[in-house]
C-alpha cells in the first residue's frame, strides 16, 4: 500500500486560487505533529485547496452542516462546517455525531465475518437455523446470500414500514417482515435490503452470545479507534449530536422523528466523521478482519445467470476512473452519509451532513475530493462524439480502461486477486467484435447493453481481462507510477501508450486490437489532442469559478471547430443552472441549460435537465420532443427506458416536475404499465381524478397486453423503490 503521498507538494502548487470559497464557518482538527494513531496531518497547501474544493460544493445550494475527513497513508484531515443546531446556533465541530444510517451495513458485515473466521459462524448456514423467529422460507436464505443482497428478503415496502417511533428489540425489529414471503428465488437478482441486515444483526448476535450494541463496541469500534461511535438511541445522544434537517420546496425545515432501532443490523448506529475515518483504515490494514477475508468481502457478488451486481459482503464495490472503489452511503430522517475507500491508494473519504437526501451531492463532492486527492487537482473530462456509434465505441473503451486498471491495482496493491488468463488473445479478439462499429450500427443500442455488460462473468469478464492484461503491460513498459497517471488523463490516453507498446521492438506479449477498432481508437487519440481543454479550466470546473461567463464563448466556439469530438462540459453546466433559484432566476436558469444541450446535443442528462427547467416554466410542449431526440441515441433509449424514468422521478425538484416527466414517460413508453400506474397516483395527489381513472385504465390494458415484468429491470433491481444506500448508480457510469 502506499503510504507516503510525497508527491502533493508539487501537485498542489499546480492548483489554482479561483475556486470559490464562501465563508461558512469552520472548525477543523487541531494542528499536530502526530496523533496517538500515528497519523499526521497534510501539509498547509494540501488542506487549503481541499477547504476550497468544499466551500465550493457548499455555495451551491442550501447547508446546515457538514463533515469531511480525508486520510491518505498516515495523513489526516477533518474539518466541520457550518451548523450542528440551527435555532441554538452551535457549529459543527470535528467531535460533532451524526447518524451513519446505512454505513451500519459494514459494520454489521464485518461482525459476520469475524464470527465466520473464528468459526462461530458458516456463510453457508441458513439464516432460519442461526435466527429461529425468521421463519424457514420457500427457499434457503443464507447468510452470505444475505451480506451480498441476493437473499430475496424484501426491502421496505410502504410507509408503514420506513417510519417507526418507538423502540424496538431485536426480536420485534425482526418480527417486522419475518411473515413477509421472498420476493424472489435467492442469488437470481439484486435487492437492497435493510430487513436482511436486521437478520444478520440478529445472527451477530445468536453466534456471539453478545448483545449487537456489545458486539460492535467491543470487537468493531473499539479495535479501531472508534471512540464516539455507537448504536443511535437517546441514550448515547449527547450535545455533540446534530440535530436533522430536511429540504421541503428550497426551506430547511427539521427532521421527522425515526426511531432506527427498528433497524438496528442495517442503518443503526451513530458516530462522528473521524470514527467513519478510523473504520475506514482498519478496513484497509486489516485490524478487523484478515486480509484474505477482506478481499473477499471487496469482490463484487454475481446473480446466478453472471451478472456482477457492484456489492461485496457489505460495501458497495466497482471501479471508478481506474480506481477501485470500496464504499458505502447512508440516507435517513436527520442524516446522509458516505463512506469511500480505495484500497489500492490507502485512501479513505468520509462524509457526514445533518441534511436529508443528499446522496448525489456527497458523491459528487467526494469525486472532487478524490480528484484532489488522487488525481492532482486535475478536473477529468469525458470525450462528447457527435457520432452515436463513436459513442458506444468510445463508452467501450472507457470500460475496459476502468474496469482492468481498477482489477489491476486492486489485486496488486490491495487485498483482491484476479485468476490467470489462459487465453487473452482470445478475449481481445472477442472486444474487438464487440466494439466493431459495423455490429454496432445494425443495433446500437444492443451493441451498448452487450458493452454495459462487458465485465460480467456471464460475457467471460472480457473487459477485466483485457484492460488488467493491457495495464500490466504498461506497468512493465512504463513503471507503476505511470498507472496512477491515467486515472486523471482519460481512457485514451491510456490506449494510446498501449499501442505505443505494441509497436515496440520486443513486445510480442502485448496482444492487438483488431481493425477497425484500432483505426477507430487512432482516430479517436488524434481528436482528443486537438480538441483540448482550455488551461484555465484543467483544475477547475465551470461551476466552481466566479464568473463562468467568461468561459462561454470558447466553449461555444469548441462546437464549431471540433464538430465531431470534444471535452464534455454537460455535469459542469447543468451545475452552474442549478446555482441559480427556480423564481427570480429562471431565465438564467434555463439559459444554462439550453447552452448545455448546445454544447452537447447527444448528452442524455443535458436533455433530462432542461426537460425538468421547461416543466417548472410552464412550456410542458417543449418537452417531448426534446426526450424524444434523446431516445434516438443509444444511450438515451436505455437511460429514458421505463424502469429507469420512473427511478428519476422518485424525489423530482417539484411536483409538477415530476408528473410533467411521466405524461412524458407515458406518451414515450405508452406499452409500460408501471408508468401508467405511477402517473395516476401523480394525479390523485394533485387533485386530478379524471386523468388518475384515464391512466389507471392505461395501466390495466398494458398489463393485459404484457402480463411479464421485463426481465432485464426486474433483475437489475431498477423498480421505482428508493434505495437508502446512496449508491446506485447507473451502470454507464465510470
Amino acid at each position: 500500500m502506499m503510504k507516503s503521498p510525497g508527491v502533493f507538494a508539487v501537485l498542489w502548487l499546480l492548483a489554482s486560487p479561483a475556486l470559490a470559497a464562501p465563508r461558512i464557518p469552520s472548525e477543523c482538527e487541531p494542528a499536530s505533529a502526530e496523533a496517538a494513531d500515528g497519523s499526521s496531518e497534510f501539509p498547509e497547501e494540501v488542506t487549503r485547496v481541499l477547504d476550497a474544493m468544499v466551500r465550493a460544493e457548499l455555495a451551491q445550494g442550501p447547508t446546515v452542516g457538514l463533515s469531511v475527513g480525508i486520510s491518505r497513508g498516515n495523513r489526516r484531515w477533518v474539518c466541520g462546517y457550518g451548523l450542528r443546531d440551527v435555532a441554538r446556533k452551535l457549529p459543527v465541530t470535528p467531535r460533532t455525531t451524526y447518524r451513519l444510517a446505512s454505513i451500519t451495513k459494514s459494520f454489521t458485515a464485518v461482525a459476520v465475518m469475524q464470527l465466520v473466521e473464528q468459526g462461530k459462524l458458516s456463510l453457508d448456514a441458513d439464516i432460519h437455523s442461526l435466527v429461529p423467529g425468521y421463519p424457514a422460507k420457500q427457499w434457503t436464505v443464507t447468510v452470505r446470500d444475505l451480506l451480498g443482497h441476493l437473499s430475496g428478503v424484501p426491502t421496505y415496502d410502504g410507509l408503514a414500514s420506513t417510519v417507526n417511533v418507538k423502540p424496538l428489540s431485536t426480536a420485534e425489529a425482526v418480527s417486522v417482515f419475518s411473515e413477509k414471503p421472498l420476493s424472489f428465488e435467492p442469488r437470481t437478482r439484486y435487492l437492497y435490503s435493510t430487513w436482511g441486515y436486521n437478520l444478520l444483526g440478529a445472527a451477530v448476535e445468536s453466534a456471539s452470545g453478545k448483545s449487537y450494541r456489545d458486539y460492535l463496541r467491543e470487537h468493531v469500534f473499539q479495535p479501531a479507534g472508534m471512540a464516539h461511535a455507537d448504536l443511535d438511541v437517546t441514550a448515547t445522544r449527547d450535545e455533540h449530536q446534530t440535530v436533522g434537517y430536511r429540504l421541503k420546496d428550497g426551506v430547511v425545515k427539521t427532521s421527522r422523528f425515526l426511531d432506527v432501532s427498528s433497524r438496528f443490523g442495517g442503518g443503526g448506529t451513530r458516530g462522528t466523521v473521524g470514527d467513519m475515518l478510523g473504520f475506514g483504515r482498519a478496513v484497509l490494514t486489516h485490524k478487523l478482519v484478515s486480509r484474505d477475508t477482506m478481499g473477499m468481502m471487496q469482490a463484487s457478488m454475481a446473480t446466478k445467470d453472471g451478472r456482477l451486481t457492484d456489492y461485496g459482503m457489505g460495501f458497495a464495490t466497482y471501479p471508478l476512473r481506474g480506481h477501485y472503489l470500496v464504499a458505502h452511503a447512508g440516507g435517513q430522517p436527520e442524516t446522509t452519509t458516505l463512506l469511500v475507500m480505495f484500497p489500492a491508494e490507502d485512501t479513505v473519504i468520509a462524509l457526514a451532513t445533518n441534511i436529508e437526501g443528499e446522496a448525489r451531492r456527497l458523491r459528487r463532492l467526494s469525486i472532487r475530493l478524490m480528484e484532489g486527492v488522487l488525481e492532482a487537482g486535475a478536473t477529468r473530462r469525458d470525450a462528447h462524439f457527435a457520432d452515436p456509434v463513436d459513442g458506444v465505441v468510445y463508452e467501450g473503451l472507457s470500460r475496459i480502461v476502468s474496469y482492468g486498471l481498477a482489477y489491476h491495482l486492486w489485486a496488486t496493491r490491495g487485498p483482491g486477486t484476479l485468476a490467470p488468463d489462459e487465453d487473452v488473445p482470445g478475449a481481445f479478439a472477442r472486444v474487438s467484435e464487440m466494439l466493431d462499429r459495423k455490429l454496432i450500427a445494425k443495433d446500437a443500442k444492443a451493441a451498448l447493453e452487450r458493452i454495459r455488460g462487458g465485465h460480467d462473468p456471464k460475457l467471460g469478464s472480457v473487459f477485466i481481462r483485457v484492460g488488467a492484461h493491457m495495464a500490466r503491460v504498461l506497468e512493465k513498459a512504463h513503471g507503476p507510477e505511470r498507472l496512477l497517471a491515467y486515472p486523471a488523463e482519460g481512457p485514451l490516453s491510456f490506449f494510446a501508450d498501449y499501442l505505443a507498446a505494441c509497436e515496440a521492438e520486443g513486445s510480442a506479449e502485448a496482444p492487438r486490437l483488431g481493425e477497425p477498432l484500432r483505426g477507430d481508437l487512432l482516430r479517436f487519440v488524434a481528436g482528443w489532442k486537438r480538441a483540448e481543454v482550455p488551461v484555465e479550466l484543467r483544475r477547475l470546473r465551470l461551476d466552481e469559478v466566479k464568473d463562468p461567463e467568461v468561459h462561454w464563448p470558447a466553449l461555444k466556439k469548441a462546437v464549431v471547430q471540433w464538430p465531431e469530438l470534444r471535452p464534455d462540459y454537460t455535469d459542469e453546466l447543468v451545475r452552474v443552472a442549478e446555482g441559480f433559484g427556480w423564481r427570480k432566476q429562471l431565465p438564467a436558469r434555463l439559459r444554462w441549460l439550453e447552452r448545455a444541450v448546445e454544447v452537447s446535443p447527444r448528452s442524455v442528462e443535458a436533455r433530462l435537465a432542461l426537460s425538468q427547467g421547461l416543466l417548472v416554466a410552464k412550456r410542458d410542449e417543449e418537452v417531448l420532443p426534446l426526450l424524444r431526440e434523446a431516445m434516438e441515441t443509444p444511450q438515451g433509449a436505455l437511460a429514458l427506458a421505463p424502469m429507469m424514468l420512473l427511478k428519476r422521478v422518485v424525489e423530482p425538484e417539484s411536483p409538477r416536475v415530476g408528473l410533467g416527466l411521466l405524461r412524458a414517460g407515458v406518451a414515450l413508453h405508452p406499452e409500460s404499465p408501471e408508468l401508467w400506474e405511477a402517473l395516476a397516483k401523480r394525479e390523485k395527489a394533485q387533485g386530478h381524478k379524471a386523468e388518475a381513472r384515464a391512466a389507471l385504465r392505461q395501466a390495466r390494458r398494458a398489463r393485459e397486453a404484457r402480463p411479464e415484468p421485463a426481465s432485464d429491470s426486474v433483475v437489475r433491481g431498477a423498480g421505482p423503490v428508493p434505495d437508502d444506500h446512496g449508491l446506485v448508480r447507473p451502470r454507464q457510469a465510470l
